[in-house]
């Protein structure tokens, strides 16, 4: 049989433990196209370019196609 610990572990130790465990700030950029925030390595959701070229259509006539 493997060890088990002698004693109930405190919240506040638990708390000590956890302390330096949070998620960081999300990091956000501005569009080179239109200036607007936008998260890094991701298509603008304002004018949808990336990398200098659009990837997404914005314009709500040509995306529809019925």
């Amino acid at each position: 049989m493997p060890p088990h610990p002698k004693k109930k572990r405190s919240s506040s130790r638990k708390g000590w433990r956890w302390s330096h465990f949070q998620k960081p700030p999300m990091a956000i950029t501005t569009c080179a196209q239109c200036r607007s925030p936008k998260p890094p390595h991701t298509v603008c959701p304002t004018c949808g370019y990336y990398g200098g070229r659009e990837v997404i259509s914005m314009n709500p006539e040509e995306s529809d196609q019925t």
